[in-house]
């Protein structure tokens, strides 16, 4: 499986798979490194984010273990969301097989700018825990607005983690609990496209397994930084991320319109 590979190639994988999980396991955003990374050693698009998934679900897989030991992830609210995640995130992994990702994009560049300015608007948000409680209906848009992010994931996927701890700190948790419980959510639905890829037959393993091993190592690196720091460098850090993710996306849609 690895014999043919140059080692050049073998160390790309490593390094940027690292930072990218690194990044991700803070505060999502990942993907902005590694699926271009990806892209550029010659993968198809369509191998590309298959195989993305395949590395990223064992990045994602570590920090939530890593936040999941330092008590950071409400498994009581989250259980009963976890298999519609599942089954949203399977969905979209389908669906992008019928209809053009690009459709939504316009839409996601929106929502992320959207989240910039509310997240440096309220500057003291997400720095202490004050959780709301939900009524039936606020509960049933809280989970309605999660199981449509793990579509999207399975879709698309950039900036789902960053999505995910918005929802999480609308509802009144830290950036750090949030990031736990994205992580634990990020996972699932990470693990459901994958299976939804796999199925279909659109993995590399070779190059999949490199950068999940290396994404490991950088999921922990990440979530023990975040820990370690607080919510206050993790807010720092999710701001930069989704300027980062909304320029990707307008220089991706202005290139698209030119051509």
């Amino acid at each position: 499986m690895f014999g043919d590979l140059d080692i050049s190639l073998v160390i790309i994988l490593f390094i940027f798979g690292f930072l990218g999980a690194f990044l991700n396991s803070i505060v999502g955003g990942g993907g902005l490194i590694t699926l271009p990374v990806l892209l550029f050693v010659g993968l198809p698009p369509a191998t590309a984010i298959a195989t993305n998934k395949l590395a990223s679900t064992l990045g994602n897989l570590t920090s939530m273990l890593t936040f999941l030991r330092a008590g950071k992830i409400d498994f009581k609210l989250l259980r009963p969301i976890v298999p519609l995640v599942f089954m949203g995130s399977m969905l979209g992994a389908v669906t992008v097989h019928y209809i053009s990702p690009d459709l939504l994009k316009p839409l996601i560049f929106i929502m992320l700018v959207v989240v910039l300015i509310y997240t440096i608007i309220k500057k003291d948000w997400g720095s202490i825990e004050k959780r709301r409680v939900m009524t039936k209906k606020s509960k049933a848009l809280f989970i309605s607005v999660l199981i449509a992010i793990g579509f999207y994931d399975g879709f698309l996927g950039p900036g789902t983690g960053s999505f995910i701890i918005f929802v999480f700190i609308i509802m009144g948790f830290d950036f750090i609990q949030a990031s736990g419980n994205a992580k634990l959510l990020n996972f699932i639905s990470n693990f459901a496209a994958l299976i939804m890829f796999l199925f279909l037959g659109t993995v590399n393993y070779s190059y999949g397994i490199i950068m999940g091993l290396s994404m490991i190592m950088g999921a922990f690196a990440g979530a023990k930084f975040a820990l370690g720091r607080g919510a206050t460098y993790v807010r720092i850090i999710f701001i930069l991320v989704t300027s980062l993710l909304i320029l990707k996306n307008g220089y991706d849609f202005f290139m698209e319109k030119i051509h």
